[in-house]
């Protein structure tokens, strides 16, 4: 009879959390301790090479009064036991249970870690682990110890490798990773060695080789791109795209795990994104529409599952943000409302969640800006914005720190100013206009050299611009407009001339231009000059011609024509 399995850690946590089990789960089992440490002995024994095998549930627990004799047998064969605390497993029966089972189990013989992912640690613990002397191990949260040194910390308490050592040597990981950032031809070769070392192992390395291929992938979809996002180098991700593309394209989609497909459909999103910043947006929509395929078939799978779902709307917005951007309304308007109608069934499977609140609040969004837009049905999209921004202060009530839910929020009050706007209601544009200025302004302060959020704070101001010049405000209007200019001037320096950058360039100078004319002011003529250069650059760039031709459309009627 065989032995059973050893786990050298059992996951505890509730199901509200599983998106962070699995991501956690791949991390540790993909862990390689550094050489030097591994045979040597730690305080918990011999150090291992790799922490394999974690057990994580992957099912739901049924609907009984016990825990299934798979838990019990796994919490009696695990060396530890890590506990994810958030507000849910606070509140869940079963998190409880499995620390109850591995104490009586164990005793004190083997450890407990606490992982804190989201609330206030005194809040969030288990009863069970409060009676701990410390039970925190590490703390996930932004402005905590974070992912990297929470991991680390989970690392030094399950083989009981010194911690500083453990740091000291990621550290030195980390400086190897940067300098492969800043070479993108080193990056792609890098990857590609990967992969070819890969397919030549022999099939008991198989599994190990996945982990670490995905995981490398993992990182350059998350950590990596917002680095390079946020240093507006968004050009080095066209060959790290690739190279993970190649990666998932020699596997067959029907031997592709769902985590593997869901990972193809992100790069694929990824891509696109990279191709809209470009203003290649029927490249975008190519990517987008192959992305959407995939997570269908995703949720055809798994058609309760709130990941699927989130996947698949994630597909149905940039289907129906290229769709606009290549100027096909109907396609847009058709996905968008599908994307409202996926947020809405996540709702139903995972409600009073930040993720489903976000999902509301964007797809309302979207709506609201396609009614303004499309058909300036604004008493529609004021209903559409106001809801968004309900939803969204929702979230944000939630979770404050989170960066990407405070910039949402800034959009939606953006975009809730431009409907005000529109429909003549300049004072209620202002106060909103304040709002989004505000939480910009303070992400701004903790990220001063984030080049997207720069442009972000360029895009509220010229929002301020156009309620003045709507005022009759002509004089602060056209100040406004140039500062806005002068600051895009500065990005462009920054990002090479990027041809989305160049393009609001060009839209910022034709709104000056209207504003001197109306004054009759005689550096019109010197920015008109500019914005033809513009034009000229844009053009042998081949890129966004059509918003090209149509704003160079406006300088010709504004040169030849009245003051308007």
């Amino acid at each position: 009879m065989p032995e059973p399995t050893r786990y050298r850690a059992f996951i505890s946590y509730s199901h509200a959390d599983k998106a962070i089990a699995r991501k956690l789960h791949r991390q540790l089992e993909g862990y390689a301790m550094p050489k030097r440490l591994v045979g040597g002995t730690g305080s918990r024994g011999n150090i291992p090479a790799r922490l394999t095998p974690i057990f994580r549930d992957i099912d739901e627990l049924p609907a009984s009064d016990d825990l299934s004799a798979e838990i019990k047998a796994a919490l009696a064969a695990s060396d530890a036991l890590i506990v994810l605390c958030s507000p849910a497993a606070f509140q869940s029966e079963w998190v409880a249970r499995e620390i109850d089972l591995f104490k009586a189990l164990h005793g004190q013989t083997r450890p407990i870690l606490a992982a804190v992912v989201a609330g206030d640690p005194q809040a969030v613990l288990p009863a069970a682990l409060k009676r701990q002397a410390d039970p925190v191990a590490a703390d996930f949260r932004k402005g905590q110890d974070g992912t990297g040194l929470a991991l680390l910390k989970l690392v030094a308490g399950l083989t009981g490798a010194s911690l500083s050592t453990l740091v000291q040597r990621d550290a030195q990981r980390q400086v190897r990773r940067v300098m492969a950032i800043t070479a993108a031809a080193l990056i792609a070769m890098l990857i590609t060695g990967s992969l070819m070392i890969m397919a030549m192992r022999a099939k008991a390395e198989a599994q190990h080789q996945r982990a670490e291929a995905e995981g490398l992938i993992e990182y350059m979809l998350t950590d990596l791109r917002d680095r390079l996002k946020g240093v507006g180098r968004l050009d080095v991700m066209g060959a790290v795209n690739a190279r993970a593309m190649t990666y998932y394209d020699d596997a067959s989609v029907a031997d592709m795990s769902f985590d593997s497909l869901e990972r193809r459909a992100r790069i694929l999103h990824a891509m696109g994104e990279d191709e809209a910043n470009d203003a290649k947006y029927g490249s975008a929509l190519e990517k987008f529409s192959a992305a959407h395929r995939v997570t269908a078939a995703l949720l055809a799978q798994k058609p309760n599952d709130p990941d699927a779902i989130f996947t698949h709307a994630q597909s149905e917005y940039w289907v129906g943000f290229a769709a606009w951007k290549y100027h096909q309304p109907a396609k847009t308007e058709r996905h968008w409302k599908g994307y409202l109608d996926l947020a809405k069934r996540l709702e139903r499977v995972e409600p009073h969640t930040v993720r489903t609140a976000m999902e509301l609040g964007y797809a309302f969004g979207n709506l609201c800006e396609l009614h303004t837009n499309l058909d300036h049905e604004y008493t529609r999209a004021m209903q559409e914005c106001e809801r968004s921004v309900r939803y969204e202060e929702s979230a944000y009530s939630r979770s404050p720190n989170d960066k990407s839910v405070a910039q949402s929020l800034a959009n939606r009050y953006g975009w809730l100013a431009n409907v005000y706007t529109n429909s003549g209601q300049f004072d209620a544009a202002l106060i909103e206009r304040k709002k989004e200025l505000k939480i910009i302004s303070a992400l701004l302060s903790k990220d001063p050299k984030n080049i997207a959020m720069q442009l972000r704070a360029i895009w509220s101001n010229e929002g301020v611009a156009i309620i003045l010049a709507n005022q009759l405000n002509h004089r602060d209007a056209i100040l406004a407009f140039r500062d806005a200019v002068k600051s895009v001037n500065y990005l462009l320096e920054k990002t090479g001339e990027r041809a989305d950058i160049l393009t609001y360039k060009l839209k910022l100078l034709v709104a000056l231009i209207k504003e001197l004319r109306v004054v009759d002011d005689p550096s019109c003529q010197s920015v008109i000059e500019e914005a033809k250069s513009v034009v000229t650059k844009l053009k042998q760039t081949k890129s966004n011609l059509a918003a090209v031709q149509a704003y160079e459309n406006d300088i010709g009627k504004i040169k030849n024509g009245g003051k308007k």
